[in-house]
């Protein structure tokens, strides 16, 4: 089965099930520093699913106004500011977001080649599930991801 057929019968499984924000940082004189919606998907651990791309993650966030805190370090005020973007950007409180995301060209895996977590490898679609981790078949990766996601809501 190719990469494509695995993500599109994916997403016909995911139907009804919980997706999470898709965001993209956004600048103006006006209103500063932001992150808006730009879309949703389903999150599936390395991968992003929507009804139309397969992404790869990047940053996950929470939108967040940040109080008054004192940091200890320089990283978490960064990430409190990142979180207050998303915030100011339209996102409700709580809501997770996902910033830097890329799409990844499943036509290229299909034809062999690789693209974000995902690669052709002696014929079989598989998905690199972590950077120090290696590659795993995509179906079975999909299967395990897709009964979390269904079993968290049902």
């Amino acid at each position: 089965m190719t990469a494509s057929a695995l993500l599109t019968q994916a997403a016909r499984d995911l139907v009804g099930a919980p997706q999470e924000g898709l965001g993209e940082e956004r600048e103006s004189r006006w209103r500063g520093r932001r992150i808006v919606r730009v879309g949703a998907a389903w999150h599936l651990g390395v991968l992003l699913l929507t009804e139309t791309h397969a992404l790869a993650t990047a940053e996950v966030l929470r939108a967040a106004d940040p109080g008054r805190r004192g940091y200890t370090a320089e990283s978490a005020r960064e990430r409190a500011v990142r979180r207050q973007e998303a915030l100011r950007g339209g996102f409700d409180e709580g809501e997770v977001v996902h910033v830097g995301w890329s799409i990844i060209d499943v036509d290229a895996v299909d034809a062999g080649g690789s693209s974000g977590p995902l690669a052709l490898i002696d014929g079989v679609p598989k998905v690199r599930w972590s950077a120090a981790g290696g590659y795993m078949p995509l179906e079975a990766y999909l299967r395990e991801r897709v009964e979390l996601l269904r079993g968290a809501t049902g």
